[in-house]
């Protein structure tokens, strides 16, 4: 049984003191992948160290998240684009519209969005959606660059059954799923449950939102098993059936990393 963590920031100082205690449980919990999502460029250089250590076991994608965005939104896109591997990076990532904390930057945080869905299509690659508060933002701008040219996850997917039907109206868009499903009064598993399977990946968004029972300390992608657990329950299947699907699903969104042999072992 192979799991893969589509969404996880173990480049963070956050994982500095154990970091390879973390990626070798991760391995022993049956973790064979990890897709490690940029923040913005003052963290391009740790993410590529990680991965440059760790080939066939972390994968990077390269974007600028929206809560990083500023007013100089257009050099920090510059530095971003000059960071570019087209031999080795998966998806643009992580970007998106976040409109819960700050919302005096709504205008920047779009042409940021929307300037990096068309560097997906650039470089016929996923993207993978960081969205709060932004739903309508989102969708809107995913259609002005061309629904029909793009592909991703929307990751951290927390939202009501509407909120998922307007995702899967896009046809080419997966939810990624974590420890909020294993939160008691998230909702999430009744959403779940009529969910298209083949619509369904699986991350921990690492170091943030531990499933239970670890709620409330630093995630780690080990943990990942837990929300496959919550998944089998939701759905009635077993664990390595959930594994053998969101697995299934993250090769097809995320293509690239099929190319390299699951990673085998601790380091």
């Amino acid at each position: 049984m192979m799991l893969i963590d589509t969404h996880a920031h173990l480049f963070l100082e956050e994982f500095q003191p154990d970091f390879a205690d973390v990626l070798s449980r991760a391995a022993t919990s049956g973790v064979g992948k990890i897709l490690l999502p940029n923040i913005d460029e003052t963290t391009i250089a740790a993410l590529r160290t990680a991965v440059t250590q760790n080939p066939g076991f972390l994968f990077p994608m390269i974007g600028l998240h929206p809560t990083s965005v500023t007013k100089e939104w257009q050099r920090q896109l510059e530095v971003i684009a000059g960071e570019w591997d087209n031999e080795c990076d998966v998806a643009v990532g992580e970007i998106g519209v976040d409109l819960y904390w700050d919302s005096s930057l709504r205008e920047e945080q779009l042409h940021v969005f929307e300037e990096q869905l068309k560097w997906s299509i650039e470089h016929d690659l996923p993207v993978a959606i960081h969205c709060r508060n932004a739903l309508d933002e989102v969708i809107r701008g995913i259609k002005r660059v061309g629904s029909n040219r793009l592909r991703g996850v929307f990751h951290s997917f927390g939202g009501s059954k509407q909120d998922l039907q307007q995702i899967l109206d896009l046809k080419n868009f997966m939810v990624g799923i974590n420890g909020v499903v294993t939160f008691k009064n998230s909702g999430l598993a009744e959403t779940l449950a009529g969910c298209p399977r083949e619509k369904v990946i699986l991350e921990t968004d690492a170091p943030y939102l531990a499933p239970v029972p670890h709620r409330g300390k630093r995630n780690e992608s080990s943990f990942i098993s837990f929300v496959a657990q919550k998944l089998a329950l939701i759905w009635q299947v077993s664990e390595q059936e959930v594994a053998a699907l969101t697995t299934r699903n993250a090769i097809r969104l995320f293509s690239r990393i099929n190319d390299i042999e699951p990673f085998v072992g601790g380091k």
